[in-house]
């Protein structure tokens, strides 16, 4: 069991990273909005040279108080989660979708400024719940469930419904999401391998029948005598042979 102090820090150390991220959506909009401003064009506008700088910015830029705010709260739970379960490839995870969905994205998105950390969030979505079906562990198969209950209408996102919306940058960022759980599928939580399970793997393995024994012996146990067996070997100088052959000179 975790101590208490631990599960503190854990929970602490898992939340900061997806808080700061908010924090400066946060801190983009409200300058934008202090000083009157329109931050779209520095957006990801697809297949233009300065729409490029738009997949590092595109998560940071919003159009609205309820596109700010509708995007913070599932990016401070999904991102808590990747930090909790994944923390050994949260970093590389999150980082991936946001280059993977920006760079597909920039090739294929209609020619507008896309804006919003729509993208990431399906990313992460998609992400933790392919990754629960895929390692079949308790906890991350009941976060995905979880997930998939909680935020169910993301999945209509991903079609073009509406032409407001940018369902390709949702669309990617879901993509993002599903190839990046395959792709660490071994890495971060397994499912764990009890030891009865290791003993059904030892009995269906065919025992040897040793005749002078009278005993059958399994390969595991005849692996371990095996390593434990120690060869001496003892050279022994041979005798001279008598030189009778051998031709003698004149």
């Amino acid at each position: 069991m975790i101590p208490a102090n631990d599960t503190r820090k854990l929970n602490g150390t898992a939340i900061a990273v997806p808080l700061l991220l908010v924090t400066i959506m946060w801190a983009v909009f409200l300058i934008e909005y202090e000083i009157g401003a329109n931050f779209a064009e520095y957006g990801l506008k697809p297949r233009t040279a300065t729409g490029l700088r738009g997949i590092l910015t595109i998560p940071f830029i919003h159009g609205s108080w309820s596109h700010l705010i509708n995007n913070s709260f599932p990016m401070l739970v999904l991102g808590w989660a990747l930090f909790h379960f994944y923390r050994s490839i949260a970093v590389k995870t999150i980082i991936g979708i946001l280059l993977l969905s920006g760079i597909w994205l920039w090739i294929s998105g209609r020619s507008s400024f896309h804006i919003g950390a729509s993208g990431v969030v399906y990313g992460l979505a998609f992400f933790l719940f392919v990754s629960g079906w895929l390692r079949r562990e308790k906890r991350v198969a009941a976060l995905s469930l979880l997930v998939a209950f909680l935020y169910g209408g993301l999945w209509w996102g991903v079609l073009p419904v509406d032409p407001k919306i940018s369902w390709e940058g949702h669309f990617w960022g879901a993509l993002a999401g599903i190839a990046l759980a395959v792709l660490y599928r071994k890495q971060g939580p397994q499912k764990p391998v009890y030891q009865w399970e290791l003993e059904e793997e030892d009995e269906n393995i065919e025992p040897y029948w040793d005749p002078e024994n009278k005993t059958a012996q399994s390969e595991n146990e005849l692996s371990r005598q095996n390593d434990n067996l120690k060869v001496t070997y003892t050279i022994v100088p041979s005798k001279k042979k008598d030189d009778k052959s051998k031709p003698k000179s004149n």
